[in-house]
């Protein structure tokens, strides 16, 4: 049969070449999700083959350890450059110190009015569940922590010994052949940090023209900060896997037993925070509950599996302004700030209801004025302990003001662990949450970007084009201005 030519004209398409379909992956949600089962899984199987003959991890802990504790040291690593270039750059372009000024107050405030709500709800169920009075483990058995929080750790966590604001410790471990091992490690404190950024930013501010080739170049910094952070954060599937995995691996839920009721009321003061104080705060003040939730959940699931604020930081930031709408211009002070001293989780409820165990546990009855002061050492504490890492700092700290035995510290770190994942997801959704509610109230929130906040906008526009610097330079002058960006008024608290 012959082959009938085609009409003129017509355009036949050519099948032979067909475009190669990409690979599709999950949605990083779903991909957070499968990690977080699957470490699960391979934790639960970890826990059943137990430690070796020599009582060391066995291999899969091992394994899960290592990965999970690679990706909060990458995350850790990223802290220091991402906090000081983020810092010195919103500061110079915000124009007017003034401004921040009062941004900075209106922070601290809701930092203050958030921590006074969440202590009086870990009073009010450490008097409903009574702890201590159910608890089966004995006094004498406690000890007292090797370091206690003072009220002079905030003087002292402020002033940086360094213009970059790190540190060295050495640790001395003896050997069994009767030698000696030296480890050296180095650590930094955000607070320093965001002091020497802030002083820095503010004296490029008043240089003038002879700082611009220094802001140029760390505006160029921050952008290529950015990136590696956003291949570290494409990681977080499988360092969700690995700290996971290696939580439930370690520790599993027998030691919960003698300090069930005590665990239970940590717990459930954490849900009531999460879950009925903060969208109380959200609706209040007119935002959607379910918007901030999809948006703040990469860093609250993160903070969950890593017990880390710190750690969790970059990220805290990312979904801050991309997810939540909250000008970089605020955000990248206000996160910050709100990693070492807003923690609604370690420094409100964890210290309340722990103080009143210790108090019912030794037998000490607490008098009205020493509620009072519950509630003023985990308002103001935080502050005083910021830049210091674990809620342990805090506990002793409130433990040491109302005169309680340090020695019942001891009896509640067997299951810290434990608590420290829900403490530090609820620390962090806090840190979220600050921001946000101030950027409301002062209308520069980009209301639209909240509204249809997802997971999934951690990684839109990760480069803006060199043309939306315009953009970005009025959104941060309609903030040093007093202009709202958003048609909403501007409001104080």
């Amino acid at each position: 049969m012959p082959l009938r030519t085609p009409p003129k004209g017509l355009v036949v398409p050519d099948t032979a070449v067909q475009p190669k379909r990409r690979l599709r992956f999950p949605s990083f949600t779903v991909q957070v999700l499968l990690g977080l089962a699957l470490g699960v899984l391979l934790g639960w199987v970890a826990l059943q083959m137990g430690p070796t003959a020599d009582g060391t991890p066995n291999w899969l802990t091992t394994t899960l350890d290592t990965i999970g504790s690679s990706f909060v040291t990458l995350l850790k690593a990223i802290v220091p450059p991402l906090v000081f270039l983020a810092i010195v750059t919103s500061i110079a372009n915000l124009r007017q110190v003034t401004n921040a000024a009062r941004l900075a107050g209106q922070t601290l405030l809701w930092f203050a009015i958030t921590a006074a709500i969440s202590v009086a709800v870990g009073i009010g169920l450490g008097l409903v569940f009574q702890p201590g009075s159910r608890s089966t483990l004995d006094p004498a058995g406690g000890s007292e922590p090797s370091s206690t929080g003072s009220w002079l750790d905030f003087l002292n966590g402020l002033i940086p010994g360094n213009v970059l604001g790190l540190g060295a410790g050495t640790q001395v471990t003896p050997g069994d052949d009767g030698s000696f091992t030296a480890t050296t490690s180095i650590s930094f404190n955000v607070l320093q940090i965001v002091v020497v950024a802030l002083v820095i930013g503010i004296a490029a501010l008043r240089t003038g023209k002879a700082a611009e080739p220094f802001l140029a170049f760390n505006r160029s910094a921050l952008a290529v900060v950015q990136k590696v952070l956003w291949w570290i954060i494409r990681l977080a599937p499988l360092g969700t896997l690995g700290l996971i995995g290696k939580a439930v691996a370690t520790y599993g839920w027998d030691l919960l037993a003698p300090l069930g009721t005590y665990a239970v009321a940590i717990y459930t003061g954490l849900a009531v925070v999460l879950l009925v104080v903060y969208p109380i705060v959200l609706r209040t003040n007119g935002l959607g509950v379910a918007s901030f939730f999809r948006g703040a959940w990469p860093a609250i699931q993160l903070a969950f599996v890593s017990r880390s604020s710190v750690g969790t930081l970059p990220v805290t930031e990312r979904v801050v302004e991309r997810n939540l709408g909250v000008p970089r211009s605020y955000a990248s002070f206000a996160v910050p700030l709100a990693a070492t001293t807003k923690m609604d989780g370690c420094a409100s409820i964890y210290p309340a209801i722990s103080a009143i165990f210790v108090a019912q546990l030794f037998g000490v009855d607490l008098s009205v004025t020493d509620y009072l002061l519950i509630a003023f050492v985990s308002v103001v504490g935080s502050a005083a302990t910021a830049g210091l890492t674990g809620a342990v700092v805090m506990l002793t700290l409130t433990l040491s003001t109302l005169g309680l035995p340090l020695a019942g510290v001891g009896l509640l770190l067997a299951i810290d662990p434990i608590l420290d994942m829900g403490r530090t997801a609820v620390n962090v959704a806090g840190q979220a949450l600050v921001p946000t509610v101030v950027a409301k109230r002062e209308g520069i929130l980009d209301l639209d970007r909240y509204a249809s906040a997802s997971a999934e906008n951690l990684f839109t526009d990760d480069e803006p084009a060199a043309d939306d610097t315009t953009a970005v330079g009025a959104e941060q002058d309609a903030v040093s201005r007093d202009v709202p960006a958003q048609r909403e008024p501007v409001r104080t608290a």
